[in-house]
């Protein structure tokens, strides 16, 4: 998916159903039943999941580790207004960008990263 495609939010509804519909059946052991409604997928709407947004990434010595201190810079390996890599439960989904909401940092999906299952 190119990075200026907008996608549209029944497009996103309908991935992110994909998995969810996948993950119903399983907890269900109902390999023939495709849940049909959200009301179906009630189950798995609880279940935990850890988001991780990627800024980038470094790699150093432990002794250069231990000589950082407050104000120290560690340069990462990517570029300023490069897309950041979104992780669900150590999984890259998606790539996107750091915004400011309010006094808060955030991360705003540009591109959805659909996997393959075989």
């Amino acid at each position: 998916m190119a990075e200026d495609e907008n996608l549209d939010l029944p497009d996103l509804e309908q991935e992110a159903g994909d998995d969810q519909d996948a993950a119903a059946v399983a907890a269900r052991g109902d390999a023939g039943h495709v849940p049909s409604n959200a009301k179906e997928l009630e189950a798995v709407y609880d279940i935990p999941v850890q988001v991780s947004a990627v800024l980038g990434r470094s790699s150093m010595q432990v002794s250069q580790l231990l000589k950082l201190g407050r104000g120290a810079v560690v340069e990462l390996d990517r570029k300023v207004g490069e897309a950041i890599d979104i992780y669900v439960n150590d999984r890259l989904v998606a790539r996107g960008e750091v915004v400011v909401v309010e006094d808060r940092l955030g991360v705003t999906m540009t591109e959805i990263i659909k996997m393959d299952r075989s």
